[in-house]
């Protein structure tokens, strides 16, 4: 089973979880509960956004920053090396 990571736009948190290709989560109560995480704080019904992260290892910690992850010598963060940070 694929896994997906989920930014809840709350309280920015990122969690990883495991489900069907044809499954979407919507908010971060289903988030809790298809992980086994507490709510905290953060309403049930907080939208969460599923990430696409194309086949990429993304840590969850560079999510939560202000600024951008950098871009890499070929350019994965901005579209085929199109990037005017080279």
């Amino acid at each position: 089973m694929p896994t997906y990571d989920y930014r809840c736009t709350a309280n920015g948190i990122v969690v990883e979880v495991s489900h069907g290709m044809s499954e979407n989560l919507s908010n971060w109560g289903e988030l809790c509960q298809r992980t086994g995480q507490a709510l905290g704080d953060t309403p049930a019904h907080a939208p969460i956004e599923r990430l696409a992260t194309g086949g990429q290892v993304v840590k969850g910690n560079a999510l939560r920053n202000a600024e951008a992850p950098p871009c890499t010598s070929m350019g994965s963060c901005c579209g085929g090396g199109a990037c005017s940070m080279h």
